[in-house]
């Protein structure tokens, strides 16, 4: 099982690095594969004013530092065929945001990257959908695909999770994220930001592990309620490590009753 973990949006270079390397010695603590993600541009945010990160030049050029110092791989949302590009030159992992799962301009540009991409599934969609995601990279010749769940609308200003996606989706043949903290947000829920519920990302995160996901998908910063942007769904790094514990024990349980 893989951790793809980070702060929702690059803040600024000081920070970003700090909570990288803070979030590589946790996981090289319990073992776990870690992937450092942060946002260069949130480029869909419920207010104009809201912060957005500093761009894909400078924010390339603080993942790149990020991947060279700390050896880890980076990953960070695309939202165009020619960022798709650019964005390759430095990303280990491209990924798709879930509003733009569908986009296949997009979806060709990432693929043609030959970089591995990560597709967070639309709130939209069915997990049965993600088949035709799926091949409209297959058909660049593109097969380092990833699948996130990330929970689905039900309703005004919620989501759910339907963890038979899990299954679904991975009977597609790629390994399948689980996003817990992106799963417990309140969509435009605090009317011009989205609002959270952090209090049940353990477990939504257990219940993933238990089901078998191939990984988990976890935005974690120091000091959530400073956050410029999804501080009530992001997890507090001083409670990272508890909770990988527990999710690594079923983990590894899991794996047990399955040999």
């Amino acid at each position: 099982m893989v951790l793809i973990a980070g702060p929702c949006v690059i803040e600024e270079e000081g920070n970003t690095c700090r909570m990288a390397e803070k979030l590589k010695e946790i996981a090289e603590a319990i073992q776990i594969p870690f992937i450092f993600k942060s946002s260069y541009d949130k480029a869909n945010r419920s207010h104009v004013r809201s912060f957005r990160g500093p761009g894909l030049k400078q924010g390339l050029e603080i993942l790149a530092k990020i991947q060279m110092e700390l050896k880890v791989p980076v990953v960070s949302d695309v939202h165009s065929p020619d960022e798709a590009l650019e964005a390759s030159s430095i990303l280990d992992i491209l990924q798709i945001p879930a509003f733009l799962c569908r986009q296949t301009d997009l979806l060709l540009a990432a693929g043609r990257t030959k970089r591995a991409i990560n597709v967070k599934k639309g709130q939209f969609l069915a997990p049965w959908d993600m088949k035709n995601v799926v091949e409209k990279i297959e058909s660049t010749e593109n097969f380092a695909i990833l699948l996130t769940e990330r929970g689905t609308s039900f309703g005004y200003n919620n989501l759910v999770v339907d963890f038979r996606s899990l299954p679904i989706m991975a009977d597609l043949g790629y390994p399948v994220i689980f996003d817990a903290t992106h799963s417990v947000q309140l969509p435009g829920g605090l009317g011009s930001a989205s609002g959270g519920q952090r209090q049940y990302v353990p477990a939504l995160a257990r219940a993933g592990v238990a089901v078998g996901c191939d990984g988990l998908f976890l935005e974690v910063h120091e000091d959530p309620s400073r956050a410029p942007c999804d501080g009530p769904n992001m997890l507090p790094m001083k409670d990272l490590a508890e909770i990988l514990k527990s999710l690594m024990e079923i983990h590894h349980l899991l794996r047990e009753v399955k040999h």
